[in-house]
């Protein structure tokens, strides 16, 4: 293993040079201050690139964690170092002032990059050191201040921007003392990451739904955010009024939502469940509930009079057949007819062409023959079982005959 210290100079900086109570800070002059900065910068991007050429020689996931896990520790401490220095009388000075924020960028600089490019390597329930807190904090609300102002985020959903903003501003501006974790500022990170490659879209590019995408992938979690997608959703089926049409503009918002990506191991809160098992739920709920609407819809009658004792009758003006079962549930009835020769044409489109123009559905009079043979093709699970269930109720009927 290679053993060289790459913190080596930025150590020695730290414990000796700029250290008031082993060297005499105030003897240090203007121009080595400057010379400690280029130095700074250098070494700022020297470490990046031997820390992964250091880690990828490395073939025990054991060794790259305490590699990384003691990298990651003496940086922060490195940190908490200068902060301290800063608030001393000797580093008043401007050019030593320069110093020190350069070091305080250099070490946020350098823990960015281990907790982006490492984090499964990282113990991120720990709690977060004070100092290396209100640095992160600090940071973040410079980009979030950045992301609120660009005109990125006027194309997109503006409630689903509330939401992710006050989210975030109640992060960086909180100031009770209770524990932050690793992970839940990396998560910060990380989402503002992602938030800022919107920029880089062109406005033609850019879609009302890129947002919510983001969200999705980055598993924003948030009670809110979730409550006002599904009632998006909840809006956009409603529309429709029948409830074949629902059903078919919930599936297509299932679809899209199914697309979506998820990045791996991150989330916004822990201690909930992850967006996407909470979103398949609530779309799978919701179409059990229409697919039941479906079932045990009543067919619309038109009484011919007034009386108690008259029955009520279908519509006598209309020659085709109506048929209980929805569109796609029909199709499979058809399409088994047609492969097992029970009804016997020259092609199945033949068959779809004969029959299903004198069918009409509970919610739709004028049906298309083509457009219900390709939905034979793509039966889903819920269609089969209606199907099958009324299958079996015509057999117990035929055995009562």
């Amino acid at each position: 293993m290679n053993q060289t210290y790459l913190l080596e100079w930025l150590d020695l900086l730290v414990t000796f040079t700029l250290n008031p109570s082993k060297t005499n800070v105030n003897a240090i002059t203007a121009v080595q201050s400057k010379a400690i900065v280029e130095k700074t910068l250098e070494q700022t991007l020297f470490i990046q690139s031997q820390f992964k050429i250091k880690i990828f020689s490395l073939n025990k996931e054991k060794q790259i964690k305490i590699i990384v896990g003691n990298y990651h520790s003496s940086l922060i401490i490195f940190l908490d170092n200068v902060i301290e220095r800063s608030h001393n009388v000797e580093f008043e000075r401007p050019d030593l002032k320069e110093v020190i924020n350069m070091l305080i960028s250099c070490f946020d600089e350098l823990l960015s990059f281990i907790e982006t490019r490492f984090p499964n390597y990282l113990t991120l329930d720990m709690r977060v050191p004070a100092t290396y807190l209100v640095v992160s904090k600090k940071k973040l609300k410079q980009k979030i201040d950045k992301l609120k102002s660009s005109a990125t985020f006027t194309v997109n959903d503006k409630r689903s921007t509330a939401i992710l903003f006050d989210n975030l501003y109640s992060f960086v501006n909180s100031k009770r003392n209770k524990k932050i974790t690793f992970r839940q500022v990396l998560y910060r990170k990380q989402l503002i990451k992602e938030l800022e490659l919107l920029g880089f879209l062109d406005r033609a590019d850019l879609q009302s739904s890129s947002l919510n995408e983001i969200l999705i992938y980055m598993n924003f979690n948030s009670r809110s955010f979730i409550s006002y997608f599904t009632q998006c959703v909840a809006d956009k089926i409603n529309c429709c009024e029948s409830p074949t049409d629902k059903m078919e503009n919930l599936l297509l918002c299932f679809k899209e939502f199914n697309q979506i990506h998820s990045k791996d191991g991150v989330i916004l809160n822990p201690n909930h469940q992850d967006i996407k098992i909470i979103l398949s739920d609530w779309f799978k709920h919701e179409m059990i509930y229409l697919e039941k609407k479906l079932h045990f819809s009543v067919v619309p009658l038109r009484s011919i009079d007034k009386k108690p004792n008259q029955t009520a009758v279908i519509d006598a003006t209309s020659d085709k057949v109506l048929c209980k079962l929805s569109i796609d549930q029909t199709a499979l009835i058809l399409r088994a007819s047609d492969e097992l020769k029970i009804l016997i044409a020259k092609s199945m489109n033949h068959v779809f062409k004969t029959i299903v123009p004198f069918l009409s559905t509970p919610n739709k009079v004028n049906l298309s023959y083509d457009s219900m043979r390709s939905k034979s093709y793509v039966a889903e699970d819920r269609d089969k079982k209606i199907v099958i269930e009324t299958l079996e109720r015509m057999i117990k009927q035929i055995k009562e005959y």
